[in-house]
């Protein structure tokens, strides 16, 4: 195994058993605890983990991933959820994206589209689809966050209650096992509600780390999503609180 396969199923695995010693690492993956030592400074530098008491840790429910590593984390799986999200995307159809680098890939993905009318807080979604001439952008107003061009604010909020679009679709930041979604920012949040609020069809989109991830505040139920696309098959819980419900779930090949 190489050290970058090593490096994202040690991030797996701290983030399904919460703390991992360094000797049970090294236990694992049949490497000494010198080797477990600089793959959890290297993640520790990049805000994946957190070194702990002779183990490590996943981050707090209070704090997210740097932008800079959110857009790297996954990527590949956020690009083919961004095409199957967007293969259920009709012309000229009128949609919400909210913050996040898995909304930030369906915009990429949508440039194809024809006729589509886009309202967005996240700067750098707008940023993406200018360049499509047949689709005509709208950025809120608000406050606009210097770590990762998001906008947030009550001018936000205001904004986005006057319309009512065909699709909203959102990203988030973790999944609880009994199906609640969890955001790190009450500001950012507050947004997203309103966009499930004002749009016809919700389109979850959140790769497969967001299972069992902790952040503080609690966004919606998944029973209030119309489809989840995800890059594996949501193990359980998830899956048999998502089968509860309406929800529809599309795994990405």
């Amino acid at each position: 195994m190489n050290a970058t396969a090593r490096q994202s199923q040690i991030v797996d695995l701290v983030r399904q058993e919460g703390y991992v010693t360094v000797e049970t690492l090294a236990e694992r993956f049949q490497v000494t605890p010198q080797t477990i030592r600089r793959d959890i400074s290297l993640l520790q530098d990049r805000a994946l983990l957190r070194r702990f008491h002779g183990g490590v840790t996943a981050p707090g429910s209070v704090e997210n991933f740097a932008y800079s590593t959110r857009q790297v984390l996954c990527l590949e799986e956020k690009r083919r959820i961004a095409r199957l999200a967007a293969r259920q995307v009709p012309d000229n159809a009128s949609l919400f994206l909210n913050i996040g680098t898995t909304t930030e890939e369906v915009a990429r993905a949508l440039l194809g589209h024809r006729g589509l009318r886009v309202i967005t807080n996240n700067i750098n979604v707008a940023n993406i689809l200018y360049s499509n001439a047949s689709c005509e952008v709208i950025v809120a107003g608000g406050v606009v966050r210097a770590r990762d061009g998001g906008i947030v604010g009550e001018a936000t909020l205001d904004f986005v209650r006057q319309f009512k679009v065909d699709v909203g679709i959102i990203g988030i930041s973790g999944i609880d096992g009994d199906g609640t979604l969890l955001d790190y920012d009450y500001r950012e949040v507050r947004v997203a509600r309103a966009i499930i609020d004002n749009s016809r069809q919700v389109f979850l989109v959140a790769d497969h780390t967001k299972f069992g991830r902790n952040a503080m505040v609690r966004l919606a139920s998944i029973g209030e999503i119309h489809a989840l696309f995800t890059d594996r098959t949501p193990p359980a819980p998830f899956g048999e609180a998502i089968a509860a419900t309406t929800c529809r779930v599309h795994v990405a090949d």
